[in-house]
């Protein structure tokens, strides 16, 4: 299979393939039309070549989705490096990886994903210019943001399912404890909701407990708690035939970044009856963030500017009711509608 025949491949503009000592990475740039490239760096111990390029072809298009979505003046890129981050971080490597971005000349921006940090940027930051999310002289971790933002699409879909945005005595199932589950762990508890939480790592499900209450249950039994909302935020591709059918939330809201398994999981969630909050759609929050960076950077007024998802999210479902479409494919029009007009300009 080459590049092009890549059932992901979906018109990226580019992809890039780069080894330097223990460095194996991928960065795709899916779309340039709107601005430079921007997308986080993923590090993770895939199983065999094809799924790290998989990964890196579905994210960076989704990233053009989203920076279009939320109006920002920003293309889709996305890069991945093939190990795992709990052993084989080292200096060096991110050095290595900042060197690979330079040579791409500000096509491609870089900040922090599953399995990397503001830290790792930092260092990433001393081979390159081309690096967002940083705390010193940027807007920081940018996984407050995404946290505030998959909140108020929360907020968003209670309303519309519900009729009522308010989520106290709200049961949401958090599938993921990383940085952005737990930031939404700690928005929802404060906000009154019930939490029933999931991860890999039981540290961190026992700090969920400890801190917001929440109760834990094992990694795959996630799917079939009795809640009102379902929270992906962990890995991608989460829901498929098999999952759907598990589920008993009316919701689905999560930050975490490809969560159909295919587009028309989509439409098998409208017909289950569950309301489904676009993934690049809830999660755009960091992106939204990393747009107010610079010497004047204020948290407050990046955060108001995050909190229009809630509103992003309300047309969505309106659109999506009125024309009889999936939520998803509301998303992916108004999405593309604003991509083929930068593309006319």
């Amino acid at each position: 299979m080459t590049v092009f025949s890549h059932r992901s491949f979906d018109d990226h503009q580019s992809v890039h393939f780069h080894a330097d000592g223990g460095l194996k990475a991928i960065i795709a740039i899916h779309n340039t039309v709107r601005g430079p490239a921007v997308g986080g760096c993923r590090m993770w111990p895939y199983g065999d070549d094809d799924a790290a390029l998989t990964d890196a072809l579905r994210l960076s298009h989704g990233m053009t989705l989203k920076s279009a979505l939320a109006e920002m003046p920003f293309g889709g890129g996305k890069s991945i490096v093939i190990g795992d981050p709990a052993r084989d971080k080292s200096p060096a490597l991110w050095r290595a990886m900042g060197r690979f971005v330079e040579s791409l000349g500000g096509r491609y921006i870089v900040a922090e994903d599953v399995g990397t940090s503001p830290a790792d940027m930092e260092i990433i930051r001393r081979e390159t210019r081309f690096v967002a999310g940083i705390e010193e002289g940027g807007s920081g971790d940018p996984s407050p943001a995404t946290a505030w933002g998959v909140f108020m699409g929360i907020k968003a879909a209670l309303e519309t399912r519900f009729g009522r945005g308010d989520p106290s005595g709200v049961r949401v199932a958090v599938q993921g404890l990383g940085h952005v589950g737990l930031a939404l762990c700690g928005l929802l508890a404060e906000a009154g909701a019930v939490l029933v939480v999931a991860d890999l790592d039981a540290g961190l499900v026992a700090r969920a407990g400890r801190n917001y209450g929440a109760a834990p249950v094992a990694a795959d039994a996630i799917y079939d708690q009795a809640v009102d909302v379902f929270s992906p935020c962990a890995m991608g591709t989460i829901l498929d035939d098999q999952t759907i059918a598990r589920l008993k939330a009316a919701i689905i809201a999560g930050s975490a970044n490809n969560q159909l398994a295919e587009s028309r999981h989509g439409e098998a969630l409208m017909r289950a009856g569950i309301l489904y909050a676009p993934d690049y759609a809830i999660n755009a929050g960091g992106i939204i963030n990393i747009s107010h960076e610079g010497p004047d950077y204020d948290r407050d007024r990046a955060f108001a500017h995050v909190a229009r998802i809630h509103g992003t999210l309300l047309t969505i479902f309106a659109r999506a009711r009125a024309n009889g479409n999936a939520t998803n494919e509301a998303a992916n029009r108004i999405a593309r509608g604003r991509i083929q007009a930068a593309n006319n300009a």
